[in-house]
């Protein structure tokens, strides 16, 4: 056997069929055997392999064993002569094992080797090669120097930056996302390290093949797609506690106790103040305009208050000071929640929002003060004030701040695509994409043959014209069908075209998801084809809001509502559970509930069923009412249905 290919997979599914696709491409005219290793998924991975890849040989762990323990699973069962530990998310080309494999051959010294990886966006992923983590070089790397002299030699050691990504190269560390090595090296120096959960087990497990006097090398002769991170987000706080505490275990096992103590004392430096810069960054991000917001409506109506009790009133303090630590805070309270019902505190926001929001809060303030007693109405004209100042002040602000690009608007740009395949493929991504609710502005058909074409389906063009065809139909999306192009392809048309404002896309086949990147702030992403509105986040805040709010106003008004329960005993654990977020008030009519997580549904008491006034058992028909509920979504749905169905707050 000459190539083991071992991948750990954790809730990944979309990815992890994707790459196993391009893997088994690779593997054609090698001897190789793959390994799955799956760290208790919950998301459907396990029986896809089992269905979609039975030649793989499948470890199915039945919980979260980690990174290291689960690779270790499976090389001790491995028998190929080079092990490649690879990641889920990864794509790689046709020539990738035997381009590897033949370097391995050549070069008896090699313990280990690494590609040229680029994210998907077709951007060269600097991770390919690293120089070790020295206190020297992590204290360029921890405070910022080697991002600003990145090919420096001496700062920029952290990703040899000095060194050319398309020529080959000795290196210090390799990617675990894509590390091969050679099996009697890892009879020789042990497996990877277990103290490791996450992070860091490349770092140690690429040193020790160099203290063991083999090398690691570079490879540009082939490159891999990395989606990066779609397991674990990158920007989180956890992730910066993970890596950089791995960092410490690394210093503290191979450095000397001197540098390790030095080490150790940057890494927690290192560690509280990302984690602090990540907590304030987070929260200001979040935070600042609601709390302008407030500012700005608090300060006008405070002024006119008091213009309005000493100029025309000539009363100071006319009005009871309850109108001021009161009246005014809830009214403030109410446009802010109602602003955040609208989207308006989403980044990047739409200003059509910001002014639904602005109206929508005024008319509850005006009904809510008429429905007031008498006696609690404190002034008319503050409240008309109050509405006429938000309807000005918050979009005007809000305008400036987008005028001075600190909180742009975001644009509403229609997707204009371009699929690359062959015809039969192309007919079916097209009606995939027009059964959703992207509703593309054009679509642009794409041979993915160079050759002639006899059939008579109207392609815009062939795939050696595609950066013509994305400047003149200025096209910003690039789906790519995998059964008709090669990996190699592929991945050679997402760097040649240069464009930030392209998104790619991979269409696996027999798919009904698309795998890609265009997002900044995830770098792989993926979307099911018949999905929709509910996945959207603005959709599930406003509906976990949804959630929250009404299940405080039936548990508050408990003595009236409890009588429309069916089961008593179950009106106050259901509305417990909606509250701490366990289930929803509406969820799906569940017949597939690996399809219920992928859709970010909770389990609801109430479901689309509950609309209908007779049951039904047909598993098409209730498909249908669950994606008729999911594409048309909207809080007063949810609404319609709970109140229509208060028996069931007891079910």
């Amino acid at each position: 056997m000459k190539l083991s290919v071992v991948i750990v997979n954790y809730n990944v599914q979309y990815f992890l069929e994707n790459c196993l696709n391009s893997v088994e491409k690779a593997a054609k005219g090698i001897s190789c055997e793959i390994f799955v290793v799956d760290n208790n998924s919950v998301d459907g991975s396990v029986e896809m392999v089992r269905e979609k890849f039975p030649s793989v040989h499948l470890i199915a762990n039945k919980e979260n064993l980690g990174f290291s323990k689960a690779n270790n699973q499976a090389i001790r069962q491995a028998k190929g002569e080079y092990i490649l530990l690879l990641n889920p998310d990864t794509v790689v080309e046709e020539n990738t094992f035997k381009t590897c494999v033949d370097f391995f051959d050549k070069h008896t010294d090699a313990g280990g080797l690494g590609v040229k990886m680029l994210d998907g966006k077709g951007k060269f992923l600097p991770e390919s090669k690293r120089g070790l983590p020295t206190p020297s070089v992590a204290f360029y790397k921890i405070f910022g120097l080697a991002q600003l002299f990145p090919k420096s030699k001496r700062f920029g050691q952290y990703h040899l930056g000095h060194l050319s990504k398309n020529k080959n190269h000795e290196v210090e560390i390799l990617s675990g996302a894509f590390m091969m090595i050679r099996k009697s090296v890892l009879d020789q120096i042990g497996l990877l390290d277990e103290n490791f959960f996450m992070y860091g087990e490349d770092i140690d497990l690429s040193y020790r093949i160099t203290q063991a006097g083999y090398k690691n090398y570079y490879l540009a002769d082939t490159s891999i797609i990395h989606y990066k991170g779609e397991s674990t987000k990158k920007s989180s706080i956890n992730y910066v506690f993970v890596f950089y505490k791995a960092m410490a275990i690394f210093a503290r096992k191979h450095f000397s106790a001197k540098n390790a103590k030095l080490f150790s004392f940057l890494i927690h430096l290192a560690i509280y103040l990302r984690a602090s810069l990540a907590v304030m960054s987070r929260t200001l991000k979040h935070a600042i305009l609601p709390i302008l917001d407030a500012a700005f409506l608090l300060i006008g109506t405070f002024w006119f208050t008091n213009y309005y009790e000493t100029e025309v009133k000539q009363t100071p303090n006319y009005y009871p000071e309850e109108v001021d630590l009161y009246g005014i805070p809830m009214m403030v309270v109410i446009y802010l929640l109602v602003f955040l019902l609208n989207g308006a505190y989403q980044i990047p926001t739409k200003f059509n929002r910001i002014i639904r929001g602005a109206f929508s809060a005024s008319l509850i303030v005006l009904i809510i003060y008429a429905l007031l007693d008498e006696g609690l109405r404190f002034s008319r004209a503050i409240i008309l004030f109050s509405v006429l100042w938000s309807l000005f002040i918050i979009p005007a602000y809000r305008f400036i701040l987008h005028l001075a690009h600190f909180r742009s608007f975001e644009k509403n740009i229609k997707s204009r695509l371009a699929i690359v395949g062959s015809e039969s493929e192309v007919k079916r991504i097209s009606k995939l994409i027009k059964d959703t609710i992207l509703e593309p502005e054009i679509i642009c058909y794409i041979n993915s043959s160079e050759d002639s074409d006899e059939s008579n389906f109207q392609y815009h063009g062939k795939i050696n014209q595609i950066e013509d065809i994305i400047e003149i139909y200025d096209i910003n999306e690039v789906v790519f069908c995998s059964q008709d192009i090669s990996s190699a392809d592929i991945i050679e048309k997402m760097a040649s075209i240069k464009s930030d404002e392209v998104d790619f896309k991979i269409a696996p086949p027999k798919s009904l998801y698309i795998i890609g990147s265009n997002s900044n702030q995830h770098s792989g992403e993926y979307y099911i084809m018949s999905t929709n509105a509910l996945l959207k986040s603005a959709s599930q805040r406003n509906k976990r809001l949804f959630d929250i709010i009404l299940s405080l106003f039936f548990l508050l008004l408990f003595p009236i509502f409890i009588w429309f329960a069916e089961n008593k005993n179950k009106y106050f654990e259901n509305l417990l559970s909606i509250l701490i977020g366990k289930i929803s008030f509406v969820g799906f009519a569940s017949i597939n509930e690996i399809r219920d997580y992928h859709l970010k549904t909770k389990k609801g008491i109430i479901t689309p069923l509950d609309q209908l006034k007779y049951p039904i058992y047909e598993e098409e028909r209730i498909e249908n009412l669950n994606l008729e509920y999911i594409r048309n979504y909207s809080v007063f749905k949810d609404a319609e249905l709970v109140f229509k169905n208060l028996k069931k707050l007891g079910a």
